[in-house]
This record gives structure tokens, C-alpha cells and sequence, in this order.
């Protein structure tokens, strides 16, 4: 019996790891496509949308903290406090595939979000206290950057 289940283990083992081998152009390959959470989704990947998700939250945490202080939050920290919407947790400069570049000041901020690894599904966003989001294929986007749009 022992060895009836170690053998149907070990080819259940070896089917997976070979599944895994299948080439990502093969037609047996199981393709993830990206679903978009709204019309409109600028996103190219879950990890894009996470990253635009951080951001938007970023944004209006930032337009609470200007209404009640009457200027922006020079720091992630400091807006856990000027904003329901921003969380403790949030503070936290890795979020996955993605680095959060933050620089603060009184009367403008900027908040870029640069992937560990630049691919179709992993690219650089950028925005200030316009609300304009920006967007690079190969390199941290800036304010110089392409305008994101939805494809």
C-alpha cells in the first residue's frame, strides 16, 4: 500500500515538473491574461495594478492631509495620520515587484513607483500633486513622461 501511494506521488510529481517545463509559446501552455478591475484600467499586469492601486490611495491620502493642514505631507509617515484612507502598513517603501519612490514637500510631492524588474507587465509610474500619472517601459518615469492612458 505504502508503495502503491509513493509511486502515484512520484508520478504526480514528475507530471507537475514537466507541466512546468511546457514553453510559455506552446499551445499546452496555460496563458494568465490580465483582467481589467475597471473601465478605463491603465494596467498591463496585477502587479501594475497593485502598484496604480498604491498610488491613487497615495493621491487622495495626500489631498485629505492638504485640506486639513492646508499643505501636503512631507513624509509616508505623516500622512497615517492626516488620512482614513492611508494605513500604517502602507508606510513600507516594497510593495512586491515594485520600489516606492517618495519625496515630500509643503507645496508639492512627487511618488514613483519603480518595478524591481522592468518587463511588458512591470513598468515605471510617476505622479505629483497634479494627479497626472506618467508612465516609462524602461526606466523610473518622471514628470517628463508619457501621459498613462489606457490601451
Amino acid at each position: 500500500m505504502r508503495r502503491t501511494l509513493l509511486a502515484a506521488f512520484l508520478v504526480a510529481a514528475l507530471l507537475g515538473m514537466a507541466a512546468a517545463q511546457v514553453a510559455p509559446d506552446s499551445p499546452t501552455a496555460i496563458q494568465t491574461q490580465y483582467k481589467p478591475k475597471f473601465k478605463g484600467d491603465p494596467a498591463h499586469s496585477e502587479p501594475e495594478a497593485a502598484a496604480l492601486g498604491y498610488m491613487r490611495t497615495v493621491v487622495q491620502a495626500q489631498r485629505d492631509y492638504k485640506k486639513k493642514f492646508n499643505r501636503y505631507a512631507t513624509s509616508l509617515a505623516a500622512l497615517v495620520g492626516g488620512s482614513r484612507s492611508f494605513t500604517r502598513r502602507m508606510i513600507k517603501t516594497d510593495r512586491g515587484d515594485y520600489t516606492v519612490d517618495f519625496h515630500g514637500g509643503k507645496e508639492n510631492y512627487s511618488l514613483g513607483m519603480v518595478p524591481k524588474a522592468f518587463d511588458s507587465a512591470h513598468r515605471a509610474f510617476y505622479t505629483d500633486a497634479s494627479g497626472h500619472f506618467r508612465v516609462e517601459t524602461d526606466k523610473p518615469a518622471t514628470a517628463a513622461s508619457p501621459a498613462l492612458t489606457a490601451d
